[in-house]
């Protein structure tokens, strides 16, 4: 503050401020909301001109009347006096291209101040200041005789009056959104306020918000529309109890302000009294500055503490990486803190700042009391834990996105988590068996299963660098739910229970995969990774490095996408069958375009004579019945219907492929209807009855025989 205040970017004036006459203070246009209400435009005869206004009761502050200088209703009225109904003191008549011709009657009353555009028009033409509205948003003397009223209240009481007078024409209704208090929701009041200000270069600070990488892009839109739409510099001083004292005295004597040495800080004027006379006229009686400063400016300076300042010069590791923050708060924390890093340091504050989203509530409503909506985070922990809680969180939305709570999506983090710890005690039971887990990784499926872990550090690692929470999230879960137990784990299972080679293959494989896959995790279900790589290595997944992990083999990678895809196939025919997926398959023949060597993890993933070749089978189509089209032959045929199918069942298989016109029931002989059947095809190779399965580019004959 001191600082500042020494360099000139800050100052104190009386200027025309937003204040909310409840909490009795001024406030920022941060700090200020808009809500809708309907309220109702009122016509008047202003002494031979017919104004409209939502607000009378401004009468009292009325200082001029505006036209649109190409309004031909009004021409040759500038410079002309009007005299203010009911009040009775006189005002001029200006123009201004900034009047919009279609409101009302086209003609504004200029108040001090009903709405930014009066204080605009206020400064533009030199005009009055006429208080009307005190601190306590009562009508003072300026309104007699509706001094003490409110201001709805005096509202009431002119519009009652301009009715008994007949200067009131008539009433619309309209809607408006009005500018309320953050913090009381009260409609805020523009009163001309003696307040402390800082100074807003909005191209300086706008040239440091450039200098930041914004995520999401688009959330640099919101910071540079709120520069552009400040219209006069922030108001830091707030007539409050508790906040940061404005460490300023003024003498009572001369009206000197004096500054404390800034080693003395912190002070407060209204108890410490400075250590040395006015500088100006040598006096010893001071006056403490009452207000307080706006929480912003504490929080503005957040950035400096935590890089290391120590209020002189650049903070030495300063500008800060990074700036986590939600979007509610880009026009207050996050353009205050620019505003000050530049201000104090004449940098950006952050390299890169990522907006967050809101959370709402089951019902997409902002969570708050008056909806009944709010779920605590307790409630959710509670009965989930924090990982579930944590994974909801990251993968809920993209990045900058409001987020919606629902239970579902905690009870499947929930059930992810539960999955996990399933895989993690196969792996670990089989791995406490002993093997050598720094063994080279030999066998297909498990160099499938590490290019596969490959592809997916690459992915979680860029989306995590990108701040895309819920895409590392799904690649995380499709990595480990899909390719690790799905695919893998139910491929290559058979082999964790030999005693072989291609088992101490398979448990390098699953070791470096779970080492990796808990590095993956650690950041967002951490208390999980903790507990499963502790168990795993004795260490802390958070004191390691972000996994480095990168393995290609494009064989592999082709090779093992036919064989998951296989087994996942016959599996599938298992299931359609009837049979137990464990059961005896027989002899299965997978032909594909290339030579595979699976180490045998086919055959014993379905308990089959599993071979691979190349080629395609030498397949004999044969006739195994027939298939009838009821939907055809009943309304056909009708009672002829069931000799009509014993006559086709006897058909020899040249017939049931290319069948007659006719064909001879009760010895009558009618006509085939074109549809009403179709062979049943087989296949046979080497005499041995098969079925076939097609998969793209692979074939499966399944034989019949065991």
């Amino acid at each position: 503050f001191l600082q500042m205040l020494k360099a000139g970017d800050i100052y104190q004036s009386e200027h025309p401020v937003n204040f909310c006459t409840r909490c009795e203070t001024a406030i920022a246009f941060a700090e200020v909301n808009y809500a809708p209400r309907t309220t109702k435009l009122n016509y008047f005869d202003f002494d031979g001109v017919e104004i409209a206004t939502t607000r009378p009761e401004l009468l009292a502050a009325c200082v001029a009347v505006a036209v649109h200088p190409e309004d031909e209703r009004y021409r040759g009225m500038k410079g002309k006096k009007l005299t203010v109904p009911i009040f009775g003191h006189d005002v001029p008549v200006i123009e201004d291209v900034a009047v919009d011709p279609e409101f009302g009657s086209g003609a504004v009353m200029i108040c001090t101040f009903g709405d930014k555009t009066d204080v605009y028009w206020w400064k533009q033409h030199g005009l009055d200041l006429r208080k009307a509205i005190d601190r306590q948003g009562a009508m003072t003397a300026t309104a007699a005789p509706y001094e003490g009223m409110s201001s709805e209240a005096c509202r009431e009481a002119i519009l009652r009056d301009m009715e008994e007078t007949g200067i009131l024409k008539r009433q619309e209704e309209l809607e408006q959104r009005v500018g309320t208090c953050w913090r009381c929701k009260t409609p805020i009041e523009i009163l001309s306020e003696r307040q402390w200000f800082v100074r807003v270069h909005q191209d300086e600070i706008l040239d440091a918000a450039r200098k930041v990488s914004w995520t999401p892009e688009h959330m640099f839109a919101r910071m540079e529309n709120w520069a552009n739409s400040m219209e006069w510099d922030w108001c830091i001083s707030r007539q409050r109890i508790f906040a940061t004292p404005i460490p300023v005295w003024f003498c009572t004597t001369c009206g000197e302000m004096v500054l404390p040495a800034e080693e003395d800080l912190p002070i407060d004027p209204t108890v410490d009294m400075p250590k040395t006379p006015c500088p100006q006229c040598g006096g010893s009686d001071f006056a403490g500055e009452t207000d307080v400063l706006d929480t912003w400016m504490d929080s503005s300076i957040s950035v400096l503490h935590v890089t290391g300042w120590d209020g002189t010069g650049k903070p030495p590791y300063f500008p800060a990486q990074l700036r986590p923050q939600g979007h509610d708060i880009i026009r207050t924390w996050a353009f205050y803190t620019i505003l000050r890093a530049k201000a104090l340091v004449g940098s950006h504050p952050w390299d890169e700042i990522l907006v967050n989203g809101m959370v709402l509530g089951e019902d997409g409503f902002k969570m708050s009391k008056s909806r009944s909506n709010i779920i605590s985070p307790e409630e959710i922990v509670g009965q989930y834990g924090a990982d579930a809680l944590r994974q909801w969180g990251a993968g809920g939305a993209a990045t900058g996105s409001d987020i919606m709570f629902n239970w579902n999506d905690v009870v499947a983090a929930s059930r992810f988590q539960t999955k996990l710890w399933n895989i993690f005690r196969f792996v670990m039971g089989h791995l406490e068996k002993g093997a050598d887990l720094d063994a080279p990784v030999t066998e297909l499926t498990d160099r499938w299963l590490l290019v596969r872990l490959s592809e997916t550090v690459a992915e979680v690692t860029a989306a995590m660098e990108g701040y895309q929470f819920d895409r590392a999230l799904k690649a995380i879960r499709e990595f480990a739910w899909n390719a690790l137990a799905d695919d893998y784990i139910e491929v290559a299972k058979g082999r964790l229970y030999a005693d072989d080679s291609s088992r101490v293959s398979a448990c390098s494989a699953l070791r470096t995969t779970m080492d990796v896959l808990c590095r993956l995790l650690a950041p967002i279900i951490p208390h999980f990774a903790e507990e499963c790589y502790h168990n795993l290595t004795g260490r802390s997944v958070h004191k390691e490095a972000w996994p480095d992990f990168s393995y290609a083999d494009d064989e592999a990678r082709r090779h093992g996408d036919l064989l998951v895809k296989t087994v996942a196939e016959l599996r599938r025919y298992k299931h359609d069958k009837g049979m137990a997926l464990n059961a005896p398959l027989g002899h299965v023949m997978i032909y594909a375009p290339e030579p595979v060597d699976d180490a045998g993890d086919a055959g014993r993933a379905l308990n089959a004579d599993a071979r691979w070749s190349t080629g395609t089978p030498r397949l004999e189509e044969v006739v195994s019945g027939v298939s009838f089209n009821m939907a055809i032959i009943g309304p056909a045929l009708r009672k002829q219907a069931r000799g009509f199918m014993q006559a086709v069942e006897a058909f020899p298989p040249e017939l049931l492929k290319n069948p007659p016109a006719t064909v001879t029931v009760d010895g009558e002989e009618i006509p085939v209807p074109a549809d009403s059947f179709t062979p049943k095809v087989a296949y046979r190779v080497a005499g041995e009855e098969v079925d076939v399965l097609t998969l793209e580019d692979v074939v499966v004959t399944i034989g019949h025989s065991s």
